[in-house]
């Protein structure tokens, strides 16, 4: 039963009623400077400082009190307040004429606030008290009333504080949350680092994942052969030891993307030089590999140049994953207005006659590739044994 009335209660009275009140008597702080401004104003006019003065007073202030909320130093102390006091959703963005009304309603709320906050409590002792001590002339007519008036007027004064709380909570999102433009950013600047984490996810497959495939090919094959044949594992481990090293600068590249945004050395691009290479140690694996490049390389945009390096990398890396060490072919043509990557390679035994579908590296593949404004083609052939992996990219699409 006790637990039920401090639920029933904690809207009134609560941790969260408290920190609302709190922060009503703070606007009630804020709008006296305000208010005591307007009231010499309203004296000098010849009115005089009763109750009527002191209300024109009031209302004279509020417009001064909108401009003052236009200013954004207004709205970051207003934000801050509003989160820490009310548990309410505020932000830096937002608009100020927003801001403005939300000042305004803060301290117009809190004024009459302040004032009840001041004066209700010591009412309430002294009509608790009129039964038996002497009370002053306002309150002659308590009586033997004046307990329960004074406790209907306290619980006035709580019910109507937690009212104008819950205006303020309810006001507050609206006013000193994000405007659409704020949350639009926010989606936008969250879907610039999911993409940013994707295209990171790739560099990381595609130049781990090539070097790994490399390196268990090649490590088998030297396990295999290491006392029939020395001299081959010593050129495979050499193999192994050269494909280790560049993956190990395609990872400080990547990390150093990750750290700051910037990396310490340019990411590899297609050049007859890294082709050779990347040809280079699919052949130290075992696998036959022939290269026909038309065209120049030396005038690919730098971005199509970057991807067309990881698209082959990728793709040689998956013929030695998946086919082993087979014969491939490479076909690179730079035309006018495009770039053709084309790699083929026989499917293994156990997979003849389907169809492969890829994973993680052939989905970022195509991710690569759209981002450019490509087309990708891959699938196995006509009889189902080879497997040939197509790709265009549009020289005009580099930035």
């Amino acid at each position: 039963m006790r637990t039920r009335a401090v639920r029933l209660a904690a809207p009134l009275v609560g941790r969260r009623a408290r920190l609302r009140w709190l922060h009503l008597v703070l606007g009630g702080a804020l709008i006296t400077p305000y208010f005591l401004a307007a009231l010499v104003a309203v004296q000098l006019m010849g009115f005089g400082t009763g109750i009527a003065g002191q209300l024109l007073a009031y209302l004279l202030a509020l417009p001064v009190v909108a401009i003052t909320g236009l200013a954004r130093v207004t709205r970051t102390l207003a934000a801050t307040a509003a989160r820490v006091l009310l548990g309410t959703e505020a932000g830096p963005g937002g608009d100020r004429w927003r801001t403005a009304a939300w000042h305004t309603l803060h301290l117009a709320l809190g004024a009459p606030v302040s004032a009840a906050t001041l004066a209700v409590p010591p009412a309430v002792v002294t009509l608790w008290l009129a039964p038996v001590v002497p009370v002053p002339a306002p309150y002659g007519w308590a009586g033997g009333w004046g307990p329960l008036a004074g406790t209907v007027l306290l619980a006035g004064l709580v019910a109507a504080v937690a009212a104008a709380g819950a205006l303020l909570a309810a006001a507050a999102p609206r006013l000193l949350g994000p405007t659409p433009a704020d949350r639009l950013a926010e989606v936008s600047r969250r879907a610039d680092r999911l993409a940013e984490r994707n295209r990171l996810a790739r560099e990381l497959h595609d130049s781990v994942g090539h070097t790994l495939s490399v390196v268990t090919v090649q490590a088998g094959a030297a396990r295999r052969v290491l006392e029939s044949d020395p001299a081959f594992a010593a050129r495979a481990l050499e193999a192994i030891d050269d494909a280790a090293r560049v993956a190990l600068a395609d990872l400080d590249h990547v990390l150093g993307l990750l750290r700051d945004g910037t990396a310490p050395a340019a990411a590899p691009a297609l050049t007859r030089g890294s082709l050779d290479r990347l040809v280079g140690q699919v052949r130290a694996a075992g696998a036959t590999v022939s290269a026909d490049v038309a065209g120049d390389l030396g005038r690919l945009p730098p971005v199509v140049a970057r991807e067309a390096y990881r698209i082959l990398q990728e793709s040689l890396g998956n013929a030695l994953r998946h086919a082993g060490p087979v014969a491939v072919t490479v076909r690179v043509e730079v035309a006018a207005d495009r770039l053709a990557v084309e790699t083929a390679n026989p499917l293994p035994a156990r997979r003849r006659g389907t169809r492969p579908t890829g994973g993680r590296g052939l989905a970022g593949l195509r991710e690569r590739v759209a981002l450019l404004g490509g087309a990708v083609t891959a699938a196995g052939a006509d009889t189902g044994d080879r497997w040939r992996l197509a790709v265009e990219l549009p020289l005009g699409g580099g930035r």
